[in-house]
């Protein structure tokens, strides 16, 4: 009896010492903050995110990262990039975060990177050095100004096994994400209409610029595997509509004139549901801290390159004047120009 009683309390002892130790580990993780950069001061999510990372009373995950170090970046062809890259650089600085010269310099002093320029142009070169220093990052929208960089990316990110993820913050609005966080909900979605704000900018194709945030609320509910796209576009409004593989429609209303909210109707089993209003960016940093952390893998890289070839398809089905235009072509035809991208990278 002895022996057993003198078993128990080692073995009671060694539990408890190891999980001790393990908090132990785990609070020493939670009491040295990530520290996170940011590439890109041009646009507003900067100083947003910024702000979630580094309030005192930062909430969830969000708490344990600290942005430290950023680099300006801008884009002298881009109004909305140039404009406000100043405002954005002087508000930072002002927090406190150190304002680098270089990618190099700032992927030096920090563990991740939030990759924000507005310019989707610029994102293939600024992420590729990323890459190579093994640093996760996320990359804003829009993901690349072409389809073919956005497929060079993700070739980039497999050659050197980076961890990377593109979203809009649309994505995790609670009326949104609960189509893809809910098995339940999932299972019911039988098409989808998304709208939002479209605005056009020159130096991106049409859907890239802002429709992306509207494209990216239909995929939430709807989910990869669209095979072919028609588009209907007139100088206020264009429209996109997307057939599934499983037979499935989503339509994508883009509106640049006239009221423009965010909105989502998903057309179910039993019901028809009426949501989509954006909740602001703090369910999207939240995710990204815990991506950081590697308790998140984010949206599959799959996903974001069809959501790009979606939005592709949809020009290339203007060119022709309303032609249906398939999703499969299109990555084909883009996937040989990414390759000759990426060849000596």
């Amino acid at each position: 009896m002895y022996f057993r009683v003198h078993y128990f309390r080692l073995v009671c002892f060694a539990l408890i010492s190891s999980m001790t130790q393990i908090a132990g580990i785990q609070a020493q993780e939670k009491s040295s903050p990530i520290r996170v950069g940011i590439i890109g001061l041009d646009t507003s999510h900067a100083p947003a995110f910024a702000k979630l990372f580094n309030s005192p009373d930062a909430k969830g995950e969000m708490q344990y990262q600290q942005v430290t170090h950023a680099f300006p970046g801008g884009s002298d062809d881009i109004q909305s990039s140039y404009s406000r890259l100043p405002g954005y650089t002087e508000e930072l600085n002002k927090m406190g975060i150190v304002i680098v010269p270089t990618i190099d310099e700032l992927l030096k002093n920090v563990d991740a990177v939030l990759l924000h320029s507005l310019d989707g142009r610029k994102h293939l070169a600024q992420v590729i050095p990323v890459f190579k220093a093994k640093k996760p990052v996320f990359i804003d929208k829009p993901l690349a100004g072409t389809l073919a960089e956005a497929i060079a990316i993700h070739k980039l990110g497999k050659k050197y096994g980076a961890r990377w993820f593109t979203s809009s913050s649309l994505r995790y609005s609670a009326e949104m994400i609960r189509y893809r966080e809910s098995d339940e909900k999932r299972s019911t979605v039988r098409g989808a209409i998304s709208w939002g704000p479209c605005s056009l900018e020159q130096t991106h194709p049409d859907l890239f610029w802002y429709g992306v945030h509207g494209v990216e609320t239909l995929y939430t509910a709807m989910g990869p595997g669209c095979e072919s796209v028609v588009r209907l576009s007139t100088e206020n409004t264009d429209i996109a509509i997307g057939t599934w593989s499983n037979g499935m429609i989503g339509e994508f209303r883009g509106i640049r004139k006239y009221a423009a909210p965010y909105g989502l109707v998903v057309f179910g089993e039993k019901a028809v549901e009426i949501g989509g209003k954006f909740d602001g960016y703090a369910p999207l940093a939240e995710r990204v801290a815990l991506f950081f952390r590697g308790t998140y893998e984010g949206v599959s890289n799959e996903e974001s390159i069809e959501m790009f070839t979606f939005m592709e398809a949809a020009d290339e089905s203007k060119r022709q004047g309303g032609k249906p235009v398939s999703l499969r072509d299109v990555r084909t035809k883009a996937e040989q120009v990414a390759d000759a991208m990426v060849k000596d990278l």
